[in-house]
């Protein structure tokens, strides 16, 4: 079976940047800043999170995704508070990361329900919680497995409804991502993303829409151009960019930029320099 994560993690990592490991006691306030999500594991202690005129309680050790920026406040015991690891997220690729925006605003598992997760935890925590050479580079890899370990396990218990995670959790649908991921620049028909899926034209079209909420063009028109935008920030020349995405030409690729970001290549780039 194709790798459904592969692709989307080459393409578009995420990385981790630990800036607590410790308790957190009383009121602690964190604010949204630029592009970045936060993960917060919590060991031990309770924690209510307030968030978006929202709350919840935790009551177990428990896993916090905010995969996109969003301003949350942690209320715990004044003196015994939680002992939590936190770390800034950066998707590549900003708000454009497609990983990052398929998640829900927020996903809280207790660490118990995570498949697998078990030594990669408390490898975590016990590196995060001493003093050793080389632990924060370590912890921060190690968030990044945890990540890959929830992502897998959001797709395979089917907890996603609708968007790119909930198409990659399809048992057919997800062979024709996978193939669009892989090969971007393959002039793919309807036919032949049928073909890969196993299904009939006409129910895979309606199964990809009903899914994923757009038809498998217009995906895979927004995937071309999520790469054409990573390629920009990284310097790369529009007519190289143009062939590599599976675009004739810059002036077909400058049409498909505008009509998924509303704006020319050129005017993206200096918006987001």
């Amino acid at each position: 079976m194709a790798d459904r994560l592969a692709a989307l993690m080459a393409h578009f990592p995420v990385s981790a940047q630990v800036f607590n490991a410790g308790a957190l006691c009383g009121i602690n306030s964190l604010e949204s800043k630029g592009d970045l999500g936060q993960l917060h594991l919590v060991r031990s202690g309770a924690v209510q999170v307030q968030y978006d005129r929202r709350q919840l309680q935790v009551e177990r050790p428990s896993l916090l995704l905010f995969a996109r920026p969003l301003s949350h406040r942690f209320i715990t015991d004044p003196e015994r508070g939680a002992d939590m690891v936190c770390a800034n997220l950066l998707f590549e690729g900003g708000a454009s990361n497609p990983i990052a925006s398929a998640l829900p605003q927020v996903v809280c598992l207790p660490l118990d329900d995570i498949d697998g997760a078990e030594p990669v935890l408390s490898l975590l925590f016990e590196e995060a919680f001493e003093q050793r050479c080389g632990r924060v580079a370590l912890v921060e890899r190690l968030f990044e497995v945890v990540i890959i370990q929830v992502l897998r396990q959001l797709m395979e218990r089917g907890e996603v409804q609708g968007g790119l995670l909930s198409g990659l959790s399809h048992p057919r649908l997800r062979n024709a991502l996978v193939a669009m991921h892989e090969a971007p620049a393959q002039d793919w028909t309807l036919d032949d993303l049928a073909a890969v899926a196993g299904m009939s034209r006409s129910v895979f079209a309606a199964t990809f829409r009903e899914t994923i909420g757009s038809t498998p063009g217009h995906y895979l028109q927004c995937w071309r151009v999520r790469l054409a935008q990573q390629a920009l920030c990284r310097g790369r020349p529009l007519k190289v960019i143009a062939t590599e995405v599976g675009y004739g030409s810059e002036a077909a690729l400058s049409r498909a930029f505008k009509a998924v970001s509303g704006q020319s290549p050129r005017k993206w780039k200096a918006a987001s320099s």
